[in-house]
């Protein structure tokens, strides 16, 4: 195992904002221009390089992960040693210009590999909430911490939520997010994907975003989906396959955000005939969120 190298686990930001004008909110955020979207991610310590739009959004793939922009909502994913939660500022001060406001924020990660690697703000979680309590309006008023636990050290789930009344009565609670995080790929399936060692890409596919790193010693992939409780419910858990079937992870986590309870546990349903086993399980409730599920997986002993 490396003593320090690249940092895998990714930092994830999402904000969502509101305005008056419906002539803004049609476009909003997607309104911003390059330059200023330039700012944010210098702050972020990231760059563009490459981006495709469509009728919903705009997706960006980064130096370090991924960017999706929404009319009223914006997502950041970033890893290595960038300084995700410094975008927060800007970002307001981009969007107070446009009209909007923030009314709910997001952030979460797992345990980072290269802990003692990440510069401040995100040197610890205790930090990174300070920085957040201390950076977020005060409208935001509905606020929430949490480590979710697993029996593996090598994977936690820390979650900060905060949202303010309006958007806590309104959630939509149609929506799930699922964010995946995999480690100890199959050497000859990381091989295919990663040359030379230490090699990284990164990339995003209709809303689905993935990232893949491999180091000596280590290596680790992630996959992140967004969609509705009313869709196909063989479609997540065929993704799902597809996803452990290629890089046949040893460890994997799960994490999988959502006001409905149903969801959750189709991730065990799709993974665990692959021959993985659920290992730990923790649920708590996050302000805006709904529930949060954690599930951490291993490869099943024979």
């Amino acid at each position: 195992m490396a003593v320090s190298g690249f940092e895998g686990f990714e930092k994830r930001l999402e904000l969502h904002f509101f305005g008056d004008d419906p002539v803004v909110d049609n476009m909003g955020l997607r309104l911003l221009d390059f330059e200023s979207l330039v700012k944010v991610l210098n702050a972020v310590q990231c760059t563009v390089v490459s981006a495709v739009g469509n009728h919903y959004f705009d997706a960006y793939v980064l130096s370090e992960s991924s960017l999706f922009v929404y009319p009223t909502k914006i997502i950041i994913k970033t890893c290595g040693t960038t300084q995700l939660l410094k975008s927060i500022g800007p970002l307001l001060h981009y969007a107070c210009n446009l009209g909007l406001t923030l009314c709910s924020c997001r952030y979460t990660r797992g345990s980072f590999i290269f802990p003692k690697s990440q510069p401040f703000p995100h040197t610890s979680f205790k930090e990174e909430v300070i920085y957040l309590e201390e950076n977020l309006p005060s409208n935001l008023c509905y606020r929430k911490a949490s480590v979710m636990p697993s029996k593996m050290t090598s994977h936690s789930w820390h979650v900060f939520t905060a949202s303010d009344q309006t958007h806590i009565v309104s959630q939509n609670d149609d929506l799930y997010t699922i964010e995946v995080c995999m480690t100890e790929l199959d050497r000859v399936m990381a091989h295919k994907f990663f040359q030379p060692p230490g090699d990284g890409k990164n990339g995003d596919i209709a809303g689905k975003e993935m990232t893949k790193l491999t180091e000596d010693g280590y290596s680790y992939a992630s996959f992140e989906c967004v969609g509705s409780i009313f869709d196909d419910n063989d479609d997540i858990a065929e993704v799902l396959k597809k996803v452990v079937q290629v890089f046949r992870p040893a460890t994997m986590s799960v994490s999988t955000t959502c006001a409905s309870h149903e969801v959750w546990t189709r991730v065990a349903n799709a993974v665990e005939p692959l021959g993985m086993k659920c290992r730990s399980c923790a649920v708590d409730e996050f302000p805006d969120s709904g529930s949060v599920v954690f599930q951490t997986f291993t490869v099943r002993r024979k």
